[in-house]
């Protein structure tokens, strides 16, 4: 009740924002984003297949702000920026001459109103799984969240293979236009779009595929689009390879337990010795997915190294005990708790031998670690970096 209370407010503000601004996403063909999980590296997707199709693109995501070539940092923990963070640089695109501008949209921002105003040609969901129950209470309030983009955008693209599909198809506005992706069943099939060698996991040709299909709403060539994908390099801290001699290490933001089951699967095939995996929870968010994201881990890794990712004023070692009451003893995978998260992940280096697969995952290209006294700063990659160096060293 108290959250509708505050929409009403963030409602009003949004309202302001374009007020003051001038309604520039009236001036932009706006394509937004949306999903559980994906939605970043689809919304990246989507920009740098219309930048190099000649298109005059903005794009907007968790990772960063690209307006007319420019980069901007969106804070600590971001995907929508508030209302009028957001009309300032939807105005910058079109003052720089920009034509089309890719939003990645969450479902708080949704909820909260902070897209209002904004005219949408396409809305793309690439899937509703298990997450911000904290905020949303139940997954059907989750899932209208989510509808509200859909249902407000002229074109619809939905993934078909994902469980929300039918939820979501009933959900829709009557007589709404509607384009499906998925392996079969679907308008587009995840074959319909040829996907090169740096696009090869299963979750990832889904992403390249809604992509794809944006781009030909938009007209562009097949060919085009492939020669796109071809270049494209995913964004800070997704599925990113850190190193690569006698043992890998990849960084990845993979927080939820569909995330988890997507990517842990997939390397779980190609490691030829042991799938080490640092990872943790937020504190202060939704509960209910702890346990599952340590099932699924224990599925998959043969090391767990359970730690800290930003707690805020939640003790730590409760939301480790809350992911360990989901790992599955009669897998027998090695578990470790180690509440601090560097020294989690020199653990992790420590133990790599030849062979095995470090998979980090949860903070990626976040600059920032909460652990109850404000944000700190904080960096993965440089963390890894030094670790591996003690590694190397201690080698010697």
């Amino acid at each position: 009740m108290w959250q509708k209370v505050k929409n009403v407010y963030h409602l009003l503000v949004a309202i302001l924002a374009n007020i003051y601004y001038g309604f520039p996403s009236r001036r932009l063909v706006i394509i937004g984003v949306t999903g559980t999980d994906g939605k970043t590296t689809t919304t990246s997707l989507v920009y740098h297949i219309l930048k190099e199709a000649g298109y005059k693109v903005s794009i907007i995501s968790t990772v960063s702000a690209i307006i007319h070539g420019k980069a901007y940092d969106t804070g600590f923990h971001v995907t929508n920026p508030s209302s009028f963070p957001l009309q300032k640089f939807l105005s910058e695109a079109v003052k720089k001459g920009d034509t089309h501008l890719v939003l990645e949209v969450t479902s708080h921002g949704l909820d909260q109103n902070r897209v209002w105003g904004i005219p949408f040609a396409i809305g793309v969901l690439t899937n509703i799984t298990h997450e911000h129950l904290d905020y949303h209470k139940t997954y059907s309030e989750y899932l209208q969240a989510k509808m509200k983009l859909l249902n407000s955008a002229k074109v619809a693209v939905i993934n078909r293979d994902d469980n929300s599909f039918h939820k979501v198809k009933y959900f829709l506005k009557k007589n709404k236009r509607v384009i499906t992706y998925g392996q079969k069943n679907a308008d587009f099939s995840l074959d319909s779009i040829k996907m090169p060698a740096n696009i090869n996991t299963l979750y990832n040709k889904y992403n390249g595929t809604a992509a794809g299909i944006v781009a030909r709403e938009f007209g562009i060539n097949k060919k085009i689009i492939e020669k796109a994908l071809k270049t494209f390099i995913f964004p800070k801290g997704r599925t990113e390879m850190v190193y690569e001699k006698d043992f890998n290490v990849m960084i990845d933001f993979a927080h939820t337990p569909n995330a988890f089951k997507q990517l842990l699967s997939s390397l779980s095939e190609k490691t030829k010795g042991r799938l080490i995996h640092v990872f943790g929870s937020a504190g202060a968010r939704d509960v209910s997915k702890r346990p599952l994201m340590g099932k699924i881990a224990s599925d998959y890794d043969d090391i767990l190294i359970i730690t800290s990712e930003d707690p805020r004023k939640e003790n730590p070692k409760k939301i480790i005990a809350d992911i360990e009451k989901g790992v599955r003893s009669e897998k027998k995978a090695q578990t470790y708790t180690i509440i601090d998260r560097k020294s989690a992940i020199e653990r992790a280096i420590f133990l790599a031998q030849k062979g095995d697969f470090v998979i980090i995952t949860g903070k990626a290209h976040e600059n920032s670690m909460n652990y109850g006294k404000g944000e700190e700063p904080w960096d993965e990659f440089k963390v890894v970096e030094k670790a591996l160096q003690e590694k190397t060293k201690s080698n010697n």
